[in-house]
């Protein structure tokens, strides 16, 4: 089966510094195969035979830790969650005019409906949020970059970590993990 890694915080502001060619030794040291990476903020796709996605997260944690000292959170989805995590997206208009500012934060659990609201509450500002399973999808109309919805903030209040992936990334790798 054909899955999609995605790294917390690799990559990203000067921690966690990680090259692709050593993340898919990692993998490929794990015995998975078709191993490719996309992008330089640890975006991994590969095949793995009989083996759950939080094992998966485990053994790919042990194993970057083990040999390059970097402990991260994995996120895996197998390619058919992929494809319907982008056929889920409630902002379908977005994704088309602007897909740098649409963003699917994936999780590693899924939250509760008041742990979501418990974040919109406490945000007020342009951003449109919604949640389909463990991923929120959200919309930053003036960018990522200067919004206070900030990661740690949706941690926080979800109390669950995840990493956020804008559309683009997200379409490059489902079409990564269909080939």
């Amino acid at each position: 089966m054909i899955h999609v890694a995605l790294l917390r915080a690799v990559n990203v502001g000067g921690r966690g510094s990680l090259k692709m060619t050593d993340l898919r030794a990692v993998a490929a040291g794990l015995g998975f195969t078709a191993v490719q990476t996309l992008l330089q903020s640890g975006n991994l796709v590969f095949e793995a035979k009989g083996k759950k996605a939080a094992a998966l997260e485990q053994a790919l944690r042990a194993a970057l830790k083990k040999h390059h000292g970097i402990e991260t959170d994995f996120l895996v989805r197998s390619a058919r969650e992929l494809d319907a995590v982008i056929a889920a997206n409630p902002f379908p208009d977005e994704a088309t005019s602007a897909p740098g500012r649409l963003l699917v934060m994936f999780l590693k659990d899924r939250p509760g409906a008041k742990d979501v609201q418990a974040l919109r509450d406490a945000h007020k500002g342009p951003e449109s949020i919604r949640q389909e399973g463990r991923e929120l999808y959200i919309v930053y109309p003036d960018g990522i970059g200067r919004s206070k919805l900030t990661g740690s903030l949706i941690e926080k209040k979800l109390g669950t970590r995840g990493t956020g992936r804008n559309w683009n990334t997200v379409t490059r790798l489902a079409n990564l993990a269909r080939t």
